[in-house]
């Protein structure tokens, strides 16, 4: 299984659609992003970590929330995001395919040297966007497989007096 760790808000700052929903509440835009990750990591099957930091805020502990295939950190007093995904990234190193996600160059470099694929914050907005469309095609394509059409259970004689009937209306 892959493994991907996404630098939440270094995210949050590159996608159009959340930094619009960041302006007004970052609870908002972390909860949105949540909701897409998960269906992501549910249609790919991937493992996915997003690391918030709460490095600035004062006494914080680490907190982790699993959502399925999701787990959701914020980082302890002092750790940044990028720390936090360093010492992951270091620990699987190359035991398992790895990707960070996020546009921090320095960031990127350490995580390839760790053996792990580096993609930045817009390119897997493009990948997400990608796999949310064959997500919608799949379930509407489940969903007219579905459908039970009158023409389809009526004989034709039936259908023609009917069609007569709602074309004298």
């Amino acid at each position: 299984m892959k493994t991907v760790f996404v630098d939440g808000y270094n995210v949050i700052n590159s996608w159009p659609n959340l930094k619009k929903i960041k302006d007004y509440s970052y609870e908002s835009s972390r909860q949105q992003l949540m909701d897409t990750l998960q269906n992501y990591s549910e249609f790919k099957g991937y493992k996915i970590f997003i690391v918030f930091d709460a490095h600035m805020v004062k006494g914080s502990l680490q907190k982790k929330e699993r959502l399925g295939n999701l787990v959701v950190i914020f980082t302890k007093e002092g750790e940044t995001a990028d720390n936090y995904i360093e010492k992951m990234v270091n620990n699987i190193g190359r035991k398992s395919e790895v990707c960070v996600v996020t546009s921090d160059s320095l960031e990127q470099q350490v995580a390839f040297q760790r053996g792990a694929t580096r993609m930045s914050s817009i390119e897997f907005y493009h990948e997400v966007i990608s796999v949310e469309k064959k997500i919608q095609i799949k379930t509407e394509k489940k969903y007219l497989e579905k459908r039970n059409w009158l023409e389809e259970r009526i004989d034709k004689e039936t259908l023609e007096k009917l069609e007569k009937i709602r074309r004298s209306h």
